[in-house]
This record gives C-alpha cells, sequence and structure tokens, in this order.
C-alpha cells in the first residue's frame, strides 16, 4: 500500500480505526502528566485510539486528570509506580491491536524500566517514536535500536539525550546539528528529531528537513511530550516515518506560535500548545 505524503481530509464513511489505534508506553510515579500531554496531544492530532500504558500505582492520578477520551492499561508495578520487566508480555500482547508504538515519555530509569524500554524497541513489530527516558535506556549503545525488517523507528532527542547516545559533547552537537543528526540516522537506519533551535529531521535515506515555526516560549516542562503524542499520531494515520515527523515538528512548532501570540513567550505552557494544534492543523489543510 502507498503511503500518504500529506495530511488530507477526511473520508464521509470514516471510521476511529482508520486514523490509527496509538499505544502509548509512558509515566512513573511523580510523571504521570508526560503521559496524559502525550496522549491528548495525540487525540488532537488525529488519533482514532489513544489508550495509555501507566504502573498500576499512578493509574487513578492518570484517570483523575485524564480527557475522557483516553483510555488506560495499568500494569501491575509491585506498589513502586514504575515499569517493571515483567510488563512486557501483556504490552505485547495488547500491541498486536494496534498500528503504532510511543515508549518513553515520563518513564523514569529504574534498571527494570530501561531494561523493558529495550525489549520493547527491539521485540515489537511496529512503527514506534521513542523518546525521553525511552532514549535513555540506549545510552551508549544505539546500535540496540536498529530497527527490524520494515518496521521504521523515531528518536527524538534534545542535545543532552543525543550526547548520552553518542558519546558526543553537546558543544560538538549543537556545532553541526544537520551533520550529526544525518550521520547517526544513516548509520542506525531511524529518522532522528534532534530537537532545539531549528529543530532537525534526518531520514536514513537522506532525505533532511531544517524548521523554521516555534519560539523560545516552547522550552518548557512537556513540550517534548507533546511533540511525541503528535509525531506517532501521524505515523499511526498512514505517513511514513519520515514525512510524519517533518509535519509533526512544523505544526508543533506552529502551535506554539499561536500559542504564545495569545499567552506570550513567557506565559507558554505546553497544554496551550495542545489547544492549538486544531488550529495549526487547520491553517495546513485549509479547511
Amino acid at each position: 500500500m502507498r503511503l500518504p505524503t500529506r495530511l488530507s481530509k477526511r473520508k464521509t464513511d470514516s471510521h476511529k480505526g482508520d486514523y490509527g489505534r496509538l499505544l502509548i508506553v509512558a509515566g512513573s510515579a511523580g510523571f504521570s502528566g508526560a503521559a496524559l500531554l502525550s496522549g491528548h496531544a495525540a487525540l488532537r492530532s488525529g488519533s482514532g485510539l489513544v489508550t495509555l500504558v501507566v504502573p498500576a500505582s499512578i493509574n487513578n492520578a492518570v484517570i483523575r486528570k485524564k480527557t475522557p477520551e483516553l483510555m488506560t492499561l495499568p500494569l501491575p508495578d509491585a506498589g513502586k509506580g514504575v515499569f517493571l520487566s515483567s510488563s512486557f508480555s501483556p504490552i505485547r500482547k495488547f500491541a498486536d491491536s494496534c498500528n503504532v508504538l510511543l515508549v518513553g515519555p515520563g518513564l523514569g530509569q529504574a534498571a527494570g524500566t530501561r531494561a523493558l524500554a529495550v525489549k520493547l524497541v527491539r521485540e515489537i513489530l511496529l512503527p514506534k517514536v521513542l523518546d525521553a527516558d525511552g532514549l535513555n535506556a540506549f545510552a551508549g549503545r544505539p546500535e540496540l535500536m536498529r530497527p527490524a525488517g520494515r518496521w521504521g523507528l523515531v528518536i527524538t532527542p534534545h542535545p543532552g539525550e543525543m550526547s548520552r547516545l553518542t558519546g558526543l559533547s553537546v558543544s560538538k552537537i549543537q556545532g553541526s546539528r544537520k551533520q550529526t543528526a544525518s550521520d547517526f540516522a544513516r548509520k542506525y537506519c531511524v529518522t532522528v528529531v534532534l530537537k532545539g533551535y531549528r529543530t532537525v529531521v534526518a531520514g536514513p535515506d537522506g532525505r533532511c528537513y531544517i524548521n523554521n515555526t516555534g519560539n523560545p516560549g516552547m522550552a518548557t516542562a512537556g513540550s517534548g511530550d507533546v511533540l511525541a503524542g503528535m509525531l506517532a499520531a501521524f505515523i499511526g494515520q498512514g505517513l511514513d516515518c519520515f514525512t510524519a515527523a517533518k509535519f509533526a515538528v512544523y505544526l508543533h512548532g506552529l502551535a506554539g506560535d499561536m500559542a504564545a501570540a495569545e499567552k506570550t513567550k513567557i506565559s507558554l505552557i505546553a497544554g496551550d500548545i495542545i489547544d492549538k494544534i486544531p488550529q495549526a492543523i487547520k491553517s495546513m489543510l485549509k479547511v
């Protein structure tokens, strides 16, 4: 099946299953908000169905704050509020009914959680987005994230996370952002979203995009979780990894610009970006 090259208007006879079944493995004690932000952003970006997989101990906190359209799958956590390596089996089973997987927002860095993140990336046969603490599980061993077969992987590091993956200094990465992202994408066959001023999107096939939307007000807690949710949503709607990443980065920045015009850059928070996603998409679709 040929993948679409852009977001498009929906057919009259659509149903929710046409627009992505997204599974998000996210959250830990103290970081339930990251899961919620990524899930809400995915819904606003067009996902038909979004399920948050969370440690059981934080499930009540998530449910109290979540939008009712989000579903949750709480997994046993021995009362610790973090994922255990034993979480893999139920996640794999549930993933059979999904078409894209997001791993990382607010995940934490407990040993069992890191092991789980690696196992999910290596063994779940779906297109995947790897963000935040999901990336940190691969620090110093990026070769483990090389995707299997035709299943694509998008990683979304900020310069510090890219430094931990590559061993390069942040200053060296910032001095050669396009080259660093492109080299990594080709070497490990992943799509790289190197976040920051003029975010770089680099594909394993040599494609590269430098984004020109966004503003300093978006340097706020949860902004990256919003981007991860948007990106996974676009993959779930049938876009290839590079195209989904390009649109997500552009629309995330545009929504942030719209939000800053209303709230100011100083007062901007991640939820404001989510609120402007519909307006950003509308401007691109011209509907």
